[in-house]
């Protein structure tokens, strides 16, 4: 079969399904869209490096020796021609093609400004350079051309990397996806590529291997860590009856499952192609220096003919005619309009990575300045992600400690969360524990153990109910902790009862700033989880949140966002795990959480890398700081780019005939952009107004 010799992509013959080997792996496809996404454009990317390389290879001794003329053989503005001509004309390409297009479109953007304003100074040199009798200047501006074709197609570089993070995420999401998959057929227990699992096939999974397709335990009993699905930070129970989806992580017991939804059918995969979907769908943000350029750059151009004509017309020669023209052309060169974004955003984003806020490019910043709604996910964003003890009742004359050592020593040895987690409250409060002698796990209900011939049972009420014991006494105080959220577990020894024991998922130290905060900056803010509503509740309440949108799976998490933007918000997503993805993808802004996984990390526009949820509040507010800043720099720029523009077309000739000379288009221009760097370099000084 034909196989690119670039990314390994082919149609598989047994599954009918695209296919593609990467780095040493072979990836499946549904869809030829959720490939392209995926694969990274690898020979574009190649061509744009070897073009930086080639640029500021050539650009940077240009830029010296034009300073430095030291080179032999040949008179210095031959050499300097012989360096900046590739990169006007090789390197530069791109923008002619962009200005042909913008012409025909009868449009103007950056790719105008560019070519343009580096034709008119390389045009000026070469005329200079070849021409001396009609351009008697010494003055060269080959360095200028040169540089700025080689630092925009760095930025252009380092933007297209951060983009194929998306493809990234992608791929991290199908590594979820087990590659083999164990099925009974004939009788026997037998290994196949999971593309081969069909519907119906019964499919054997051993504690700690992932679920390979979604279907229903038809045998076993186990607890099932589905985190990246719903982002519920407890294993859920599975019996017989129960569905499962594939990726979900099996924790204790062996299960047996009948295949109901395989490949591009399974709840994985959809993820996977709405994080693609979002992805793709995303407009690119409209600069404001390209609104700004589509009138400045046919102004400019109009202007420097019309100046020309007239002078020619008024009985002046040729020769101060294109001077005029030329003049005016490079006053308005855009190097302060093209660094005018640029600088303001490397030194936003680099105060933000000082900050712990990783900011992935401008188009997020500009976003993040108009957001009105932030949507927060509950488990491991506002809350820790895994359970912790948080109350400890006893009935008289039992103590605390007594109900915590006699459940800690019956849970010794549990790898159930909830057990883990009230042995590791009992050692934090180093307590003596008993090796239990025998121990015994009711699915469901709780477990029954015995430590120093002591009969210790640890469950809910039905359990205590089912063994004879009266659970009168905490009844009320159990069912006010189970209002809060938080999972209940009674403890009876030798038949008495003697306290009881909450687990919950605890909110995050800084939570409760950080939506009083976003609310006070007028914000309005909101849950969404997958987690049960009486839960979701629980903790909005704690937080001071009011609106929660409860039980979403991850497939709808994404439609929620889509209903919200709909509705006209401008909406942030802040999340941390698998089953956030394709909400981060689709929300105005993604807010991941630098301690949440790799593939919420690649979808997110902005990183938090602290884990502090007050960083959200100080992202918004460097965003907006950032955004003034641009349109701060984009007005010196036009003004010192247009200041000089009637001096330049000789309105003022013949009394400053001085002042018509590309040197001093040049000194303007060099001062436009001492300013814009200037101005960008006080974004240094912003601290954001965080409080608690």
């Amino acid at each position: 079969m034909a196989k690119d010799p670039v990314c390994g992509m082919y149609v598989d013959e047994n599954t009918s399904r695209l296919r593609a080997d990467v780095h040493g792996r072979t990836y499946y496809f549904c869809s030829e869209s959720c490939l392209r996404t995926f694969l990274k454009p690898e020979v574009e990317l190649r061509k744009l490096k070897a073009l930086v390389a080639f640029s500021l290879g050539l650009a940077a001794p240009t830029l010296i020796f034009t300073y430095f003329p030291v080179l032999p053989y040949l008179p210095s503005s031959l050499w300097l021609f012989i360096l900046a001509t590739p990169v006007q004309f090789i390197a530069g390409s791109r923008y002619y093609r962009g200005t042909w297009e913008a012409i025909q479109s009868r449009n103007a953007n950056m790719d105008t400004l560019i070519a343009v304003g580096t034709s008119a100074a390389w045009i000026y040199s070469t005329i200079a350079t070849f021409h001396p009798s009609i351009l008697p200047s010494s003055e060269l501006y080959y360095d200028t051309s040169a540089v700025i074709i080689a630092l925009i197609l760095l930025g252009r570089l380092i933007e297209d990397l951060a983009k194929g993070k998306a493809s990234e995420a992608v791929r991290r999401l199908m590594d979820l996806q087990p590659r083999i998959a164990r099925v009974v057929r004939g009788g026997q227990e037998v290994e196949v590529p999971v593309e081969q699992v069909e519907v119906g096939d019964v499919v054997i999974v051993k504690p700690g291997e992932r679920i390979p397709v979604d279907g229903q335990v038809i045998e076993g009993y186990s607890s099932v860590d589905e985190k990246i699905i719903t982002g519920e930070g407890l294993p859920v129970e599975k019996q017989v009856g129960d569905k499962v989806v594939g990726g979900t992580m099996n924790k204790s017991g062996l299960l047996k499952i009948e295949a109901m939804k395989v490949g591009a059918d399974t709840v994985l995969s959809q993820i996977v192609r709405l994080v693609e979907e979002a992805q793709v769908a995303k407009a690119p943000i409209q600069r404001l220096a390209d609104i700004a350029s589509s009138y400045f750059v046919p102004a400019v151009v109009t202007i420097a003919v019309v100046s020309s004509t007239l002078w020619v017309m008024l009985g002046q020669e040729f020769t101060f005619a294109l001077k005029v023209f030329i003049s005016v052309l490079i006053i308005a060169c855009p190097c302060a309009l093209g660094i005018a974004t640029p600088t303001a955003i490397m030194v936003g984003t680099g105060k933000g990575a000082e900050s712990g806020i990783l900011i992935k490019g401008g188009e997020y910043l500009e976003k993040a300045r108009k957001l009105d709604t932030v949507v927060f996910d509950k488990t491991g964003t506002l809350t820790v992600g895994e359970p912790s003890v948080t109350d400890i009742v006893a009935i008289p004359p039992y103590s605390q400690e007594t109900v915590l050592r006699y459940a800690a020593s019956a849970e010794l040895g549990s790898e159930h969360p909830l057990g883990e987690a009230i042995t590791r409250k009992a050692r934090e409060a180093g307590l003596e524990l008993d090796e239990p002698q025998s121990f015994k796990a009711v699915p469901g209900k709780g477990v029954e153990a015995t430590c120093n011939g002591r009969r210790i049972l640890l469950g809910n009420h039905q359990f205590m109910d089912e063994n004879g014991i009266l659970t009168d006494k905490i009844d009320e105080a159990a069912r006010n902790l189970q209002i809060e959220g938080k999972t209940v577990m009674l403890t009876a020894v030798d038949g008495e009862l003697i306290g009881a024991i909450a687990v919950a998922d605890t909110l995050k130290a800084n939570s409760k700033a950080a939506v009083e905060q976003l609310k006070r900056i007028g914000l309005e803010v909101i849950m969404l989880t997958g987690d049960n509503e009486r839960t979701a509740k629980a903790i909005a309440r704690q937080v001071g949140i009011e609106n929660v949108i409860a039980e979403v799976l991850p497939q709808d998490k994404a439609e929620t966002i889509k209903k919200l933007q709909e509705e006209g918000k401008t909406v942030a997503m802040v999340g941390d795990g698998i089953n956030d993805a394709p909400a981060l993808a689709q929300a105005d802004v993604g807010i991941a959480i630098g301690g949440g996984t790799d593939i919420a990390l690649e979808t997110g526009g902005i990183i938090l890398a602290k884990d502090d949820l007050r960083d959200v509040v100080a992202a918004i507010q460097l965003s907006r700081r950032t955004v003034g800043k641009i349109k701060q720099n984009l007005f010196w720029a036009f003004f010192y780019n247009t200041a000089f523009i009637p001096v330049a077309a000789g309105l003022l000739y013949p009394t400053f005939r001085i002042l018509l000379n590309p040197m001093f288009a040049a000194a303007a221009m060099a001062f436009s952009s001492v300013t814009v760097v200037a101005n960008s370099l006080l974004l240094r000084r912003f601290e954001p107004k965080i409080q608690g």
